[in-house]
């Protein structure tokens, strides 16, 4: 235990770790021995540390993490066959994962890719607040860079409504992007435009647009305008950038970071204009907790 340290903290930060290893290793044995030898805890103890400090037992914990990569494989990797997406997940059949899957997210995996249930798919696959302030620690958010952009022509989709229905359009917007020219991977930059904070509005008013780069016009693009995709333009001008590595769930630690342990004492004022997300890493080309993405404030 660090010397100023309280026993909470000291149990947490093991946990911490913990999921940290957790989610870099899912496609390994993850034994409750293995992982209270990483914590440094007691093997006797350690299960119900962790359930105390995560609210789940870690067994269960490991189970939905891998089912939640599975959702993610079905939804944006066509080219995975559900066999592919079972074993991935660790099971020895697709019967057997089918029923786990379906327990959860109330579809069968054929379903769900399909026509996926986004808003039960937010809701049983939320990654816990311990795992946000994990992803929290790796951030730049209490040194971030200091940019000037020049305006960015987009493609944009814009989301209005719940932030659980937020998946249901990046897909559609993935689904845009793959067969269009305009914006085409992975030579153009992938971006979000955070307008509302999801926690201070209602959710039918929560506004984000999931944009590429456009390297050409979508004048005339006929399935551009069949997936409601629009040109827009982000603002050019100075931006104080962080660095987000890990789930874009948690990505909210990083943004409060800005504001709460940098903008105060950096002299800088923030822009009338919204925040915006480059998604540089990003599921499903690699792990969720490998993703990466700068978070861009706006400076006057």
């Amino acid at each position: 235990m660090r010397p100023t340290e309280t026993a909470s903290s000291f149990y947490a930060r093991r946990v911490e770790r913990t999921l940290a290893f957790i989610e870099a290793h899912l496609d390994e044995a993850l034994p409750v021995a293995r992982l209270a030898e990483v914590a440094g805890l007691s093997k006797f103890h350690f299960h119900r540390q962790f359930r105390a400090h995560v609210g789940v037992p870690v067994a269960r914990f490991v189970a939905r993490l891998r089912l939640r990569r599975a959702a993610q494989q079905l939804a944006f990797s066509p080219e995975l066959r559900v066999l592919d997406v079972a074993l991935s997940a660790g099971f020895d059949s697709p019967e057997a994962f089918a029923r786990a899957f379906r327990a959860v997210q109330g579809q069968s995996p054929t379903a769900f890719r399909r026509a996926p249930d986004w808003p039960r798919w937010h809701a049983q696959f939320e990654l816990p607040r311990a795992l946000h302030h994990s992803h929290a620690a790796m951030s730049d958010a209490a040194t971030p860079i200091l940019r000037t952009l020049d305006p960015i022509p987009v493609a944009a989709l814009e989301h209005r409504g719940p932030p659980a229905t937020l998946m249901a359009s990046v897909q559609r917007f993935i689904a845009w992007r793959r067969g269009s020219q305009a914006a085409p991977e992975p030579s153009t930059r992938t971006l979000g435009v955070l307008y509302d904070d999801p926690e201070s509005v209602a959710p039918e008013d929560f506004r984000f647009d999931v944009c590429a780069e456009l390297a050409r016009s979508l004048d005339g693009d006929a399935r551009a305008r069949e997936a409601g995709v629009v040109a827009k333009t982000i603002a050019g001008g100075r931006y104080a950038v962080a660095r987000h590595r890990g789930s874009t769930d948690a990505i909210g630690e990083t943004v409060m970071g800005l504001y709460r342990d940098w903008l105060p004492g950096s002299g800088e004022r923030v822009r009338d204009a919204p925040l915006v997300f480059h998604y540089i890493e990003r599921v499903p080309r690699v792990a969720e907790h490998e993703q990466v993405t700068d978070v861009y404030l706006p400076l006057v």
